[in-house]
């Protein structure tokens, strides 16, 4: 296939040289936004008097063709082809013949794909949107189930707290809430066109920049032609709202390992998200959510590779800017791939509520909850503090637990210890009382699981 650009050029571009240009391999997946840019610009220059009516008709026709032919599988991607603009500016072309050599008025691959790359993220982030969201569902409605399951709190991989199990599912919801917040407000930023940019300094052409970014539901124009070619903070601010999302999911898998393990067995995830072993016959490895930590790293190093390639960019374009999609498409595809089995993977979870009660019974959990005993009648809470620290360190010596310690022993510390204490510092009771906003119990758990629900409603 000759070059677009071949005039200038005395001898053919080496083999090996053209392929390391080429982008077509990846960035042909934005056809359907490259020919939908296209044909609003083709209207645009008809509306303008730079196109005839009937030579925009039959550009906006054959790209309709095309759009059709690659969606249905008829017409193929010619890997010979520089990248995904020429190739379809060629095929265009071929049928319908020179009126196909005038949709490149006013206009350079310079703008055209950060227009095609805007419209192809805005598209691919509403999907991941949806992904999330469908998660925060699952996840809110497994809280649900489990607002009076009684468990462990961590800090430091220590037994702390008691809680509601759902409060700690909930933990996430209010994470992944705030990642589609990230990814909405990146979209929002985007969504200005940069088309009539040209190569970097506009037009001579009387071109209507607002008119087509209209049609292609974009918020208003870039403002600056050197900025619309030579920007891609959208693609790095996008990368990086995968990566926190990422990185909650990646969280939420190591409890999720930590949880089905025969030394914690909080949980057990269904077999269809599980594998086993080649010679021990009794593993059930939690591989997805291992997968799913893995592969943070991996959008991790896609925004880093964006970072790296633009941090020493003069302006405007440089072919450096090629890089951007093959990084953002790495972490779209691997943000994608996890949300799919994540969901249905907590969806099926099953939580051993007995396992946490009795979890929750050991390690001393309701400590604060007796300082705090001491603190209502009227000690100060470091003076009850230091008490309390000591009758743990009793209890362990002679092998009691805070629930079944002697009152006559607590006595020796403080004449305030009554009888009245073992119902106060119950996990039960330690649970429900945890109603402040925000809190552990299960009236605040179905709080949460309210407003969570609203906002997903809202956001709908």
């Amino acid at each position: 296939m000759e070059k677009m650009w071949a005039g200038r050029f005395q001898k053919a571009l080496d083999k090996k040289a053209d392929d390391f240009n080429s982008s077509i391999r990846f960035d042909c997946r934005m056809y359907a936004q490259d020919i939908k840019g296209s044909m609003a610009h083709a209207a645009m220059l008809a509306k303008q008097g730079i196109l005839t009516d009937a030579d925009a008709e039959r550009i906006i026709d054959g790209l309709e063709g095309i759009l059709n032919d690659l969606n249905s599988g008829a017409l193929a991607f010619d890997m010979a082809a520089e990248d995904i603009h020429m190739f379809v500016e060629a095929e265009l072309t071929k049928r319908i013949g020179d009126a196909g050599k005038k949709l490149h008025t006013a206009r350079s691959r310079n703008d055209q794909v950060a227009l095609d790359i805007r419209l192809y993220l805005r598209d691919e982030a509403e999907k991941i949107v949806a992904l999330v969201k469908e998660l925060v569902a699952v996840v809110t409605d497994k809280a649900e189930e489990n607002a009076e399951v009684i468990a462990p709190a961590y800090t430091h991989l220590q037994r702390a707290q008691p809680i509601a199990f759902g409060h700690q599912l909930l933990a996430y919801a209010m994470m992944l809430l705030r990642d589609i917040g990230r990814i909405e407000d990146a979209v929002k930023r985007m969504n200005y066109s940069p088309l009539g940019s040209c190569a970097l300094a506009g037009t001579t052409y009387p071109t209507d920049r607002a008119f087509v970014a209209e049609k292609l539901g974009f918020d208003g124009v870039t403002k600056n032609s050197i900025d619309g070619v030579s920007d891609r903070d959208f693609c790095v601010e996008l990368t990086s709202a995968f990566a926190i999302l990422m990185m909650h999911l990646s969280r939420f898998s190591e409890e999720i390992i930590l949880w089905s393990s025969w030394e914690f067995k909080f949980i057990d995830l269904d077999d269809s998200y599980t594998t086993g072993s080649s010679i021990m016959p009794q593993k059930k490895n939690p591989d997805m959510a291992e997968l799913v930590r893995g592969k943070t790293g991996r959008v991790y190093g896609d925004l880093m590779a964006l970072l790296t390639a633009l941090k020493g960019l003069p302006l405007a374009y440089n072919k450096d800017m090629q890089e951007d999609k093959e990084a953002i498409f790495d972490a779209l595809d691997t943000v994608v791939m996890c949300l799919e089995v994540f969901t249905p993977m907590i969806a099926t979870m099953k939580v051993n509520a007995d396992v946490t009660y009795k979890a929750a019974q050991k390690g001393f959990i309701n400590a604060t909850d007796l300082a705090d005993y001491l603190t209502k009648k009227g000690m100060p809470f470091r003076a009850a503090y230091k008490i309390v620290g000591t009758i743990v360190a009793e209890c362990i010596e002679k092998g009691y637990v805070l629930d079944n310690y002697p009152l006559a022993e607590y006595q020796k510390h403080s004449e305030l210890f009554t009888e009245d204490m073992y119902d106060e510092i119950s996990l039960e009771t330690c649970v429900n009382k945890r109603n402040s906003e925000g809190g552990a119990s299960p009236s605040s758990v179905r709080a949460q699981v309210q407003w969570v629900r609203e906002v997903l409603r809202n956001e709908l």
